[in-house]
């Protein structure tokens, strides 16, 4: 029971079968004791060939322990949620909460409007009361196209909502629901395929003018008529240096605003904050602390959603569950935000770039919310807005006063609200000399700007949800090529765990060149806690993918994905941050592309690897997988020759470890010398690497 005998929202469970798990840990911790004492007890001499070497393999190492203790301290105790809506709705139906949306786009090219659109109209058709509902675009693009799609959206909405809702449709996401149904499939229900197609014909219209704008590049002198919003781009020459841009295209405080059915509309705004060159725009971190700002003056709804453009809703009751958590009697007022895992609608059966984070997801934000609470992943999270606006745990008022019906809106006109009031929020100079991005808001200063936001509010005494529902709450689109990954991952990878692999890849190699043993011999016991440490990480990581929906292909990609992220991604990400303490570089932020050519998409589906673009990265990669094949056939040279087995006694782990990164390397093999399209890669990358490879060799044999 919870506070005042009332049955509680949302319940908690233990994970099940732990115990094998534990077993592996303590098992492993043994084995992890046992290999620090050979290190230690086995260190060569000073002046030793080799101690150089022995010591820095030592140091990845107790790197490595140190990650393992703290990802078995997050694993050891998951917990998972469960809520109660139908209680929500018989206690809470009449006070419900505004909830505020935020979708974020910034580039029209790489995030099509189109795509945006259907983030948008899926989350205007939550199950939830459409009064109570505002959903903000911001457009970092400053895009007069985008503008036109959230234009067509607005109207499309009109007939879009009024049939998701008579017709329970999930997902409701246009694009989604029409490539996942037929009209045959409504055979039985003549009303509902005759609406079907209807409806589908009329989207499909919607999105043809809307791509047709986009090839144009521009808007036609007929449809800019149509709306005076587009007299704002009349002022606009660049998109990273113009005025604000503030336009209500659904205003739900008029009673007006209602679709076919004479049904409510949810507010839509759209929102593009002021740019000027010589001031620093913050990203994402600083669209969403305009948007903040914005919806306070227009909807102020005490949850706020915030979402990636291309993470469309595809469950119409996430935000009742996110509400069992906030409106809780007994441990809502604690909850700062619930976090839902970000998933994907474009996984392949073997995840060939390992985008599916399944185990993360499944397990270890689990076992975050088991000890403290995840922390903020910046895409798929309902916040309370006072947590977000710099509140401590405790100052807010009570539940009754911060749970409160929305009815007190913002008594200003749509009008004022465009031309004055929302526009003054979202200009460059408002922050100035302010808290916001240091105390309030979403932090600034870091590229991985959710993480720390998320920190700081758990700093302020307040607590945060995961929640995990059957049905996928959110669908994004993952990236299709390595490059696009890599560059991703680079965003999110500020600490030094690329030092340690980068090690771990190449001087073992390099030592087993040049006849440096770093490992056990064979004939020695010392090789047992190597080998079971290997061999029982090996087998539980593979249990636990399959466990979670993985195939046992799929877990070699995510290995694979695991080496070249921490050899490219994690090491040009603490190059830079690097750089920017040191005053050398500024923050930068790649977006990633949320469009494939015909070919990429092919090659994805196909699960083959693409490369096509020069980059550093790929060098970085190239030349690893060289020096490891050099080392690899060098090795087993070695072996050959070796009538008295001496070379397989002391180099055999070394040996093995060259042939796991070689077999892990053979797509970038096959990139390098056998693929002959434009997914090969670059020859400038193959000289480059074949150069340092082959300098890495000759250093270590002569």
């Amino acid at each position: 029971m919870g506070r005042d005998g009332q049955l509680p929202l949302f319940e908690t469970k233990a994970a099940k079968g732990r115990i094998l798990f534990r077993l592996y840990a303590v098992s492993t911790f043994v084995g992890i004791c046992l290999i620090c004492v050979y290190r230690l007890t086995h260190l060569p001499e000073a002046g030793e060939v080799g101690r150089w070497a022995w010591i820095g393999c030592f140091l990845s190492e107790l790197w490595y322990i140190l990650y393992w203790f703290v990802i078995m301290s997050v694993r050891w105790n998951p917990i998972y949620r469960y809520t109660f809506k139908d209680r929500l709705t018989q206690r809470y139906e009449k006070v419900l909460p505004g909830v505020d949306i935020f979708v974020c786009t910034a580039n029209p090219i790489i995030e099509p409007p189109t795509m945006v659109i259907n983030t948008v109209l899926s989350v205007m058709a939550y199950d939830y009361p459409p009064e109570k509902l505002s959903v903000y675009l911001s457009d970092d693009g400053g895009s007069s196209l985008t503008f036109y799609a959230v234009l067509e959206a607005a109207q499309f909405s009109k007939l879009w909502l009024p049939f998701c809702k008579k017709f329970q449709v999930e997902p409701r996401c246009p694009e989604a629901y029409f490539s996942c149904t037929t009209p045959e499939a409504h055979n039985d229900d003549p009303l509902m395929a005759e609406e079907w197609s209807t409806i589908k014909k009329l989207y499909e219209d919607m999105k043809n003018r809307i791509e047709s704008a986009m090839n144009l590049g521009q808007i036609s002198e007929e449809v800019s008529k149509q709306h005076k919003g587009f007299e704002e781009w009349d002022l606009v020459s660049d998109p990273r240096n113009h005025q604000a841009i503030v336009q209500i295209l659904i205003d739900g405080r008029d009673g007006k605003a209602v679709d076919v059915e004479g049904q409510s509309l949810p507010t839509l705004v759209y929102l593009s904050r002021e740019k000027r060159p010589k001031y620093q725009h913050n990203f994402k971190a600083g669209a969403m602390n305009a948007l903040i700002r914005v919806s306070s003056r227009i909807s102020k709804g005490e949850i706020i959603l915030n979402v990636d453009c291309d993470m469309y809703s595809n469950n119409s009751e996430s935000v009742r569950d996110a509400l069992c958590f906030f409106m809780d009697e007994e441990a809502g007022h604690e909850i700062a935000f619930v976090q839902f895992p970000q998933c994907f609608s474009n996984i392949t059966k073997n995840d060939l770039y390992a985008n599916s984070l399944n185990v993360c997801m499944e397990v270890e934000l689990a076992g975050f919310d088991g000890n403290g609470g995840p922390s903020y992943i910046g895409t798929g999270c309902f916040h309370r807005r006072e947590s977000l606006c710099g509140k401590k745990y405790g100052e807010q008022g009570k539940k009754e006063e911060t749970m409160r019906n929305n009815n007190e809106r913002i008594e200003e006109n749509a009008s004022m609200l465009e031309e004055a009031t929302c526009k003054a929020l979202s200009s460059c100079s408002y922050e100035d000399y302010s808290q916001w991005g240091k105390e309030m808001g979403v932090m600034y200063g870091c590229l991985v700007e959710d993480t720390l936001t998320g920190l700081r509010v758990h700093c302020r005494g307040w607590r945060s949800i995961y929640f995990n529902p059957e049905r996928k709450a959110f669908l994004g689109v993952a990236p299709t090529t390595v490059l696009q990954s890599l560059i991703q991952h680079k965003r999110w990878s500020e600490a030094p765990n690329c030092l340690p692999t980068l090690y771990y890849v190449s001087i073992p190699s390099i030592c087993l060149l040049k006849g440096i043993s770093l490992f056990p011999k064979t004939s020695s016991l010392w090789i047992l806690p190597f080998a079971h440490v290997i061999s029982s990480s090996c087998a539980y990581s593979l249990g636990e993918f399959i466990w979670f929906g993985g195939t046992l292909l799929g877990w070699w990609n995510d290995q694979r994905m695991w080496v070249f992220k921490r050899t490219t991604s994690h090491f040009f990400g603490f190059s830079e941050t690097i750089l920017k303490q040191l005053g050398f570089a500024r923050s930068s932020f790649a977006i990633t592309s949320k469009v494939a050519d015909e070919e990429e998409s092919k090659k994805f589906e196909e699960e083959s690897m693409v490369f096509g673009a020069s980059s550093p990265m790929f060098t970085i990669l190239a030349t690893l997988a060289l020096l490891n094949l050099f080392a690899f056939v060098g090795g087993i040279r070695k072996m050959i020759m070796d009538a008295e087995a001496r070379v397989l006694d002391s180099f055999l782990l070394q040996i093995l470890l060259c042939g796991v990164l070689v077999f892990i390397n053979l797509p970038v093999y096959r990139g390098l010398f056998f693929q002959k399209d434009t997914g090969r890669v670059p020859n400038s990358v193959i000289y480059q690497s074949l150069a340092l490879a082959s300098l890495a060799c000759a250093v270590a044999l002569y």
